[in-house]
Protein backbone atom coordinates (compact mmCIF):
# COMPACT_ATOMS: atom_id res chain seq x y z
CA UNK A 1 0.00 0.00 0.00
CA UNK A 2 1.27 3.36 -0.98
CA UNK A 3 2.12 5.71 2.05
CA UNK A 4 0.29 9.35 0.86
CA UNK A 5 1.84 11.37 2.88
CA UNK A 6 5.60 10.68 2.02
CA UNK A 7 7.02 13.55 -1.08
CA UNK A 8 7.40 11.18 -3.85
CA UNK A 9 3.92 9.57 -3.90
CA UNK A 10 2.50 13.27 -2.98
CA UNK A 11 4.02 14.69 -6.15
CA UNK A 12 2.98 11.55 -7.97
CA UNK A 13 -0.94 12.81 -6.63
CA UNK A 14 -0.44 15.95 -7.33
CA UNK A 15 -0.11 15.67 -10.45
CA UNK A 16 -2.73 13.42 -11.20
CA UNK A 17 -5.02 15.79 -9.79
CA UNK A 18 -6.13 19.27 -10.98
CA UNK A 19 -6.40 22.43 -8.65
CA UNK A 20 -8.05 25.28 -9.81
CA UNK A 21 -6.80 28.63 -7.20
CA UNK A 22 -9.46 31.41 -7.37
CA UNK A 23 -9.27 35.26 -6.55
CA UNK A 24 -12.90 36.52 -5.96
CA UNK A 25 -13.21 40.29 -5.87
CA UNK A 26 -15.09 43.54 -5.92
CA UNK A 27 -14.53 47.34 -5.57
CA UNK A 28 -17.65 47.54 -3.28
CA UNK A 29 -16.11 47.09 -0.24
CA UNK A 30 -17.49 48.90 2.80
CA UNK A 31 -14.74 50.40 4.34
CA UNK A 32 -12.43 50.54 1.87
CA UNK A 33 -14.16 51.04 -1.61
CA UNK A 34 -11.81 50.41 -4.66
CA UNK A 35 -9.28 48.16 -2.28
CA UNK A 36 -8.46 45.72 -5.20
CA UNK A 37 -6.88 48.59 -7.48
CA UNK A 38 -5.01 50.23 -5.08
CA UNK A 39 -1.21 50.46 -5.74
CA UNK A 40 2.17 49.06 -3.66
CA UNK A 41 4.83 49.50 -5.49
CA UNK A 42 2.82 50.01 -8.95
CA UNK A 43 1.01 46.98 -8.86
CA UNK A 44 -2.60 46.54 -7.46
CA UNK A 45 -3.25 44.49 -4.21
CA UNK A 46 -5.06 42.46 -6.48
CA UNK A 47 -2.58 41.64 -8.75
CA UNK A 48 -0.08 41.18 -5.86
CA UNK A 49 -2.04 38.40 -4.73
CA UNK A 50 -2.45 36.48 -7.92
CA UNK A 51 1.05 36.48 -8.41
CA UNK A 52 1.61 35.49 -4.90
CA UNK A 53 -1.14 32.67 -6.37
CA UNK A 54 0.65 31.47 -8.88
CA UNK A 55 4.38 31.57 -7.02
CA UNK A 56 2.35 28.74 -4.96
CA UNK A 57 2.33 26.42 -7.93
CA UNK A 58 -0.59 24.51 -7.17
CA UNK A 59 -2.88 25.24 -9.98
CA UNK A 60 -3.98 27.42 -12.35
CA UNK A 61 -4.96 30.59 -11.37
CA UNK A 62 -7.95 33.19 -11.82
CA UNK A 63 -9.37 36.14 -10.50
CA UNK A 64 -13.20 36.44 -10.30
CA UNK A 65 -14.65 39.88 -10.25
CA UNK A 66 -17.72 41.68 -11.16
CA UNK A 67 -15.95 44.67 -11.91
CA UNK A 68 -14.50 45.12 -15.47
CA UNK A 69 -11.97 47.38 -14.10
CA UNK A 70 -10.47 44.24 -11.95
CA UNK A 71 -10.80 42.14 -15.13
CA UNK A 72 -8.21 44.73 -16.93
CA UNK A 73 -6.25 45.18 -14.25
CA UNK A 74 -5.38 41.78 -14.04
CA UNK A 75 -5.04 40.68 -17.51
CA UNK A 76 -2.82 43.76 -18.04
CA UNK A 77 -0.67 42.62 -15.80
CA UNK A 78 -0.52 38.97 -17.17
CA UNK A 79 -3.07 36.95 -14.95
CA UNK A 80 -6.24 35.26 -16.08
CA UNK A 81 -9.87 36.92 -15.38
CA UNK A 82 -13.04 36.56 -15.92
CA UNK A 83 -16.28 38.63 -15.40
CA UNK A 84 -18.84 37.52 -12.80
CA UNK A 85 -22.35 39.11 -11.52
CA UNK A 86 -22.61 41.61 -9.12
CA UNK A 87 -25.52 39.73 -6.62
CA UNK A 88 -23.48 37.53 -4.79
CA UNK A 89 -23.68 37.22 -1.49
CA UNK A 90 -20.25 35.52 -0.92
CA UNK A 91 -16.94 34.87 -2.56
CA UNK A 92 -17.81 31.19 -2.45
CA UNK A 93 -20.92 31.69 -4.51
CA UNK A 94 -18.89 34.11 -7.11
CA UNK A 95 -16.10 31.11 -7.66
CA UNK A 96 -18.58 29.00 -8.10
CA UNK A 97 -20.21 30.81 -10.85
CA UNK A 98 -16.83 31.60 -12.52
CA UNK A 99 -15.74 28.11 -12.53
CA UNK A 100 -19.54 27.16 -14.19
CA UNK A 101 -19.01 30.08 -16.59
CA UNK A 102 -15.35 28.28 -17.35
CA UNK A 103 -16.71 24.64 -18.03
CA UNK A 104 -13.69 23.62 -16.39
CA UNK A 105 -13.10 19.57 -17.04
CA UNK A 106 -11.49 17.18 -14.42
CA UNK A 107 -11.40 20.26 -11.54
CA UNK A 108 -11.01 18.11 -7.85
CA UNK A 109 -9.75 20.71 -5.82
CA UNK A 110 -10.53 24.65 -5.62
CA UNK A 111 -8.72 26.87 -3.73
CA UNK A 112 -9.96 30.24 -2.45
CA UNK A 113 -7.59 32.85 -2.20
CA UNK A 114 -8.27 36.41 -0.36
CA UNK A 115 -8.20 39.16 -2.86
CA UNK A 116 -6.98 41.50 -0.16
CA UNK A 117 -4.73 39.52 1.41
CA UNK A 118 -0.84 40.57 -0.56
CA UNK A 119 1.04 39.48 2.37
CA UNK A 120 -0.37 35.59 2.30
CA UNK A 121 2.51 33.03 3.02
CA UNK A 122 3.44 30.64 -0.16
CA UNK A 123 4.06 27.97 1.83
CA UNK A 124 1.09 28.43 4.09
CA UNK A 125 -0.91 28.17 0.57
CA UNK A 126 0.71 24.92 -0.18
CA UNK A 127 0.37 23.44 2.95
CA UNK A 128 -3.15 23.53 2.86
CA UNK A 129 -2.89 21.94 -0.43
CA UNK A 130 -1.06 19.86 0.87
CA UNK A 131 -3.03 18.62 3.75
CA UNK A 132 -6.34 18.28 1.87
CA UNK A 133 -4.32 15.69 -0.94
CA UNK A 134 -3.03 13.14 2.00
CA UNK A 135 -6.46 13.77 3.93
CA UNK A 136 -8.98 13.93 1.58
CA UNK A 137 -10.35 16.14 3.59
CA UNK A 138 -13.61 17.81 2.22
CA UNK A 139 -12.90 21.20 3.54
CA UNK A 140 -9.96 23.10 4.74
CA UNK A 141 -9.09 26.04 6.05
CA UNK A 142 -5.88 27.96 7.58
CA UNK A 143 -5.33 29.31 10.89
CA UNK A 144 -2.71 30.65 13.28
CA UNK A 145 -1.94 31.13 17.02
CA UNK A 146 -2.95 33.96 18.91
CA UNK A 147 -0.23 36.38 20.36
CA UNK A 148 -2.21 39.19 21.45
CA UNK A 149 -5.51 38.88 23.40
CA UNK A 150 -7.18 41.85 21.73
CA UNK A 151 -7.73 39.35 18.62
CA UNK A 152 -10.42 38.07 20.54
CA UNK A 153 -12.42 41.00 20.53
CA UNK A 154 -11.80 42.11 17.74
CA UNK A 155 -14.49 41.49 15.35
CA UNK A 156 -13.11 42.01 12.46
CA UNK A 157 -10.50 38.68 12.99
CA UNK A 158 -12.22 36.28 12.83
CA UNK A 159 -11.52 32.94 15.73
CA UNK A 160 -12.21 29.62 14.80
CA UNK A 161 -12.85 27.07 17.87
CA UNK A 162 -11.24 23.28 16.78
CA UNK A 163 -12.08 19.89 18.45
CA UNK A 164 -8.75 19.13 19.14
CA UNK A 165 -5.43 20.98 20.14
CA UNK A 166 -3.88 22.93 16.90
CA UNK A 167 -0.29 21.53 15.66
CA UNK A 168 1.88 21.88 12.89
CA UNK A 169 1.14 18.28 11.63
CA UNK A 170 -2.08 17.64 12.24
CA UNK A 171 -5.26 18.80 11.03
CA UNK A 172 -8.36 18.37 13.20
CA UNK A 173 -11.88 19.81 12.53
CA UNK A 174 -13.20 23.27 13.21
CA UNK A 175 -15.87 23.26 16.35
CA UNK A 176 -17.12 27.26 15.22
CA UNK A 177 -16.34 30.01 13.88
CA UNK A 178 -16.99 33.61 15.95
CA UNK A 179 -15.87 36.89 15.67
CA UNK A 180 -15.53 38.11 18.83
CA UNK A 181 -14.59 35.79 22.37
CA UNK A 182 -15.00 37.67 25.62
CA UNK A 183 -13.83 34.52 27.80
CA UNK A 184 -10.87 32.58 26.23
CA UNK A 185 -11.30 29.71 25.16
CA UNK A 186 -9.62 26.29 24.32
CA UNK A 187 -8.44 25.67 21.27
CA UNK A 188 -8.83 28.94 19.90
CA UNK A 189 -7.13 30.49 17.16
CA UNK A 190 -6.95 33.32 14.23
CA UNK A 191 -8.67 31.86 11.34
CA UNK A 192 -7.34 33.17 8.17
CA UNK A 193 -9.53 33.73 5.25
CA UNK A 194 -8.36 31.03 2.90
CA UNK A 195 -10.53 27.84 2.29
CA UNK A 196 -9.57 24.99 -0.09
CA UNK A 197 -12.39 22.71 -1.33
CA UNK A 198 -13.42 19.23 -2.97
CA UNK A 199 -14.61 20.14 -6.15
CA UNK A 200 -18.36 17.75 -5.03
CA UNK A 201 -17.87 19.61 -1.89
CA UNK A 202 -18.08 23.57 -3.35
CA UNK A 203 -21.11 22.03 -5.34
CA UNK A 204 -23.00 20.80 -1.92
CA UNK A 205 -22.19 23.60 -0.02
CA UNK A 206 -23.70 26.26 -3.41
CA UNK A 207 -26.89 23.89 -3.24
CA UNK A 208 -27.53 25.38 0.29
CA UNK A 209 -29.59 28.88 0.85
CA UNK A 210 -27.37 30.92 3.35
CA UNK A 211 -28.07 29.80 6.96
CA UNK A 212 -29.20 32.06 9.82
CA UNK A 213 -25.86 31.67 11.54
CA UNK A 214 -23.83 32.91 8.22
CA UNK A 215 -25.79 35.61 7.87
CA UNK A 216 -26.24 36.93 11.54
CA UNK A 217 -22.44 36.42 11.75
CA UNK A 218 -21.72 37.28 8.07
CA UNK A 219 -19.25 34.43 8.07
CA UNK A 220 -20.27 32.27 5.15
CA UNK A 221 -18.14 28.83 6.28
CA UNK A 222 -21.31 28.68 8.93
CA UNK A 223 -23.22 27.79 5.97
CA UNK A 224 -20.85 24.66 5.62
CA UNK A 225 -21.23 24.06 9.55
CA UNK A 226 -24.64 24.50 9.55
CA UNK A 227 -25.11 21.94 7.13
CA UNK A 228 -22.95 19.10 8.42
CA UNK A 229 -20.15 19.68 6.12
CA UNK A 230 -16.91 19.20 7.86
CA UNK A 231 -14.47 22.18 7.94
CA UNK A 232 -10.89 20.87 8.60
CA UNK A 233 -8.06 23.31 9.89
CA UNK A 234 -4.23 23.45 9.30
CA UNK A 235 -1.88 25.88 11.33
CA UNK A 236 -0.60 28.87 9.43
CA UNK A 237 3.03 29.93 9.95
CA UNK A 238 2.03 34.01 9.33
CA UNK A 239 -0.74 35.69 10.54
CA UNK A 240 -1.14 38.17 7.70
CA UNK A 241 -2.85 41.62 7.48
CA UNK A 242 -5.83 41.94 5.62
CA UNK A 243 -6.66 45.23 3.77
CA UNK A 244 -10.04 46.28 5.43
CA UNK A 245 -9.12 49.76 6.45
CA UNK A 246 -6.92 52.51 4.83
CA UNK A 247 -4.86 52.10 8.14
CA UNK A 248 -4.26 48.79 7.05
CA UNK A 249 -3.15 50.19 3.12
CA UNK A 250 -0.59 51.91 4.78
CA UNK A 251 0.82 49.36 7.56
CA UNK A 252 1.03 46.72 4.39
CA UNK A 253 2.54 48.94 1.62
CA UNK A 254 5.17 49.94 4.20
CA UNK A 255 6.31 46.41 4.86
CA UNK A 256 6.09 45.16 1.37
CA UNK A 257 8.25 48.48 0.04
CA UNK A 258 10.62 47.82 3.12
CA UNK A 259 10.79 44.38 1.47
CA UNK A 260 11.33 45.46 -1.81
Amino acid sequence: MYNFASGYNLVLIKKWMKTLVIIPSRLSATRLPGKPLLKIGGLSIISHVMKKAESANIGEVLVAAEDQEIIDDVKKNGGQAILTNNYHKTGTDRIFEAINKLDKVGVELVMNLQGDEPLMNIDDIKKLHNKMIQSKAQFGTLASIISKKNVLEKQSLVKVITKNSLNKSNFPEAKDFKREIINETKNTYHHLGIYCYQFETLKKFISFNQSPNEIKYKLEQLRALDNHIKINVALAKESPIGVDTEEDFVAIKKIMEYKG
